[in-house]
């Protein structure tokens, strides 16, 4: 994508202030913008929006990075009836199921606006390290006019289909995924522990073995076996990511069996310990016996 553009970049959070960092640190022209506070989240050398108009009307690609589905709409009807914007594409780095993404797509294609599907994968550390994978769901001209500021903050990116809608699709079958493989290895490494086997021990073994999975490759080793729980990835974000799965799998009439009990983990999960890093459902199996 030519420097001569201007990208602007919305949500400022543990995903969005990273990549929005990274952004800037690879010499792009960009304006940021954040409802709870701009100023204070902001990467240095970035221009500072006081409001999201304003990112609409200085930026020609605009980045979002929201939490869910109905703040991506919300601020999808708010492009569209923007009289003054600049920006004409939309690329949306929030996991928001294949549903909104569609829905948001219809309601800027309607305004003349491209709309980019583009949920990412790898967490607070690969944000901040510029390691995260974009899955790509939009028109691949699109993605090679971008490759250079996609690059500035991605190692992988995927064009998963021409479609908004496809690139979510890969994000909740991959979080789905996270999730049974930390379920999963919670209930193994409790079997494990009663039978007076050391957690690292069994990590060690596993993760040369066929048992081996993010889990317990990374989220038991790093958080859980040290205590610290410390993903920077919210329980109630890959609940949330597990009923898209679950609600996308149903509409499409695939297999839920696994899928179903897994939604059930996880909204106890939620439940019971609101506000938590999601490693902690190793707690929460533990304890739930």
């Amino acid at each position: 994508m030519s420097q001569s553009k201007v990208i602007g970049f919305v949500g400022l959070g543990q995903m969005g202030g990273p990549m929005a960092s990274n952004i800037t640190a690879g010499g792009a022209d960009i304006i940021v913008y954040d409802k709870a506070g701009t100023a204070e989240r902001a990467p240095e050398g970035a221009k500072l929006a006081n409001s999201f108009e304003s990112v609409l009307n200085s930026a020609d690609t605009v980045f979002l990075s929201v939490p869910d589905g109905p703040v991506s709409l919300a601020l999808a009807k708010e492009i569209a009836a923007s009289k003054d914007r600049r920006a004409t594409v939309i690329v949306d780095l929030s996991t928001i199921g294949p549903e909104a993404a569609r829905e948001a797509n219809e309601i800027l294609s309607a305004a003349g606006v491209t709309y980019i599907d583009a949920p990412v994968s790898g967490g607070q550390a690969g944000a901040k390290a510029g390691t995260i994978t974009v899955m790509w769901g939009g028109p691949k001209p699109v993605m090679d006019e971008h490759e250079d500021v996609l690059k500035s903050f991605s190692k992988n990116v995927f064009h998963c289909g021409d479609d908004p809608g496809q690139g979510q699709a890969v994000k909740v079958l991959n979080n789905y995924l996270s999730a049974i493989a930390m379920s999963a290895t919670s209930e193994a490494v409790l079997y494990g522990l009663s039978q007076g086997i050391d957690m690292k021990t069994m990590l060690d073994v596993v993760n040369v073995s066929t048992g081996q999975n993010t889990a317990t490759a990374d989220k038991f080793p790093k958080r859980v076996l040290t205590e610290t729980f410390d993903a920077g990835f919210k329980t109630k974000l890959l609940t949330k990511d597990v009923n898209l799965f679950m609600r996308n799998a149903k509409a499409a009439g695939t297999p839920v069996t696994l899928a179903s009990t897994l939604a059930a983990i996880w909204n106890g999960a939620d439940a019971t310990l609101p506000d938590s890093d999601f490693t902690r459902i190793y707690e929460y199996i533990r304890e739930k016996g």
